[in-house]
């Protein structure tokens, strides 16, 4: 920005800080609406925002929660603790970082939000040192090293909460924890304990959150929500217990007329035979988690009309010889760029190609047109 060589134009505030609150509000204006819109809100650093919660998945979390009192440990620029005080008596928001600790509160009092008390410090010593007992705790531990690294492990986040569950327990009967969206459901349950819901959350086909609620003592079916807000109108939904997806068998079929490619969410859930089984739909092979019907289903997912189906080999894509198509590969052992550079296929047009194994462990490719 070319006003940064410049004097600057207020004398309270210096040209860097005044860069920083344009370039930060400007990557909040679809992420944060609410604070986007509102005079007088402070912004910290770019990194701040790109870490933060989005302004959709704070108002889901915010549906989970319950009571009159919950504790943010890990409290942030405070995007959820803003709508997790719609829902709950009182709020405590802690934080490490003193300057954005400043910066929640004067943006908590300008969104008008009193029921949220400011504790600038170490979330869990306040919970050590408090002789309260909360009805809901909720972390996002850092996901970043000490060399700003991303990490994915519990273990690697800061705080390292496998270590404090002992505490977070004494504390309160109702956990709930955010983790990186690539941590494998097998692991989180495993470091984990008494895991009741783990919340699956999409935001227009890409998994942005992990949540895992935990109760004190819990030891029923762990219940996997899946879910993916395709835009404000449309939520897609696809709730299950482990055992029901263990227990699920599909049927193993040729591609039909249709075909269907589930959501991000469900991949990460892993229900790939239960969801076959829920929508009536044959699965084309037990690694390919692409499905297909004879008609049209209501499906959590992409839906095509299927052209044609060829037996994949280099002679058939000569034939072929498609300049433009939309790639996809599931259970093929070669990647979409690799195919676009060796047959020259550009992306775009109105041609969608599924590269994939049938039933009979035969490579193919499936030539659709999206529903």
């Amino acid at each position: 920005m070319s006003f940064l060589l410049k004097n600057p134009f207020f004398e309270e505030v210096s040209n860097k800080e005044l860069a920083q609150q344009i370039i930060s509000k400007k990557k909040s204006k679809t992420k944060l609406p609410t604070w986007y819109k509102t005079p007088k809100i402070y912004f910290p650093d770019k990194l701040h925002i790109e870490q933060v919660s989005s302004e959709t998945t704070a108002r889901y979390k915010a549906k989970i929660v319950n009571g009159k009192t919950l504790v943010d440990v890990t409290g942030g620029f405070g995007v959820d603790t803003n709508f997790f005080a719609l829902k709950i008596g009182v709020i405590y928001h802690c934080e490490t970082n003193r300057d954005l600790s400043k910066i929640a509160t004067h943006n908590f009092k300008v969104l008008g939000r009193k029921n949220i008390e400011v504790i600038s410090g170490d979330g869990l010593r306040f919970l050590k040192e408090s002789k309260l007992k909360f009805d809901w705790i909720y972390l996002d531990p850092s996901r970043r090293d000490n060399q700003n690294s991303k990490v994915f492990f519990l273990s690697d986040c800061s705080p390292n909460v496998t270590k404090h569950l002992d505490l977070l327990f004494q504390k309160s009967n109702n956990i709930m924890i955010k983790t990186s969206p690539i941590l494998d459901l097998s692991v989180g349950i495993k470091e984990l304990r008494f895991v009741r819901e783990i919340h699956i959350v999409s935001l227009k086909n890409e998994v942005k959150e992990l949540l895992w609620v935990l109760q004190a003592n819990f030891n029923g079916e762990i219940v996997v929500k899946a879910v993916n807000f395709a835009n404000e109108q449309k939520i897609d939904t696809f709730n299950f217990t482990l055992e029901e997806e263990k227990s699920a068998l599909p049927n193993f079929i040729e591609p039909q007329n249709f075909l269907y490619e589930p959501n991000s969410a469900i991949l990460k859930s892993g229900a790939f035979s239960l969801l076959a089984v829920r929508y009536s739909l044959g699965k084309l092979s037990g690694h390919s988690h692409l499905y297909t019907s004879n008609e049209l289903k209501n499906f959590p997912g992409r839906k095509f009309r299927i052209e044609k189906v060829w037996p994949y080999s280099k002679k058939t894509m000569k034939i072929l010889d498609f300049k433009r198509a939309h790639i996809t590969v599931r259970n093929f052992p070669e990647r979409v760029d690799s195919l676009r550079k060796r047959y020259r296929i550009l992306n775009g047009g109105e041609h969608y190609l599924f590269f994939t194994t049938s039933k009979d462990q035969i490579k193919i490719i499936i030539s659709c047109k999206k529903v």
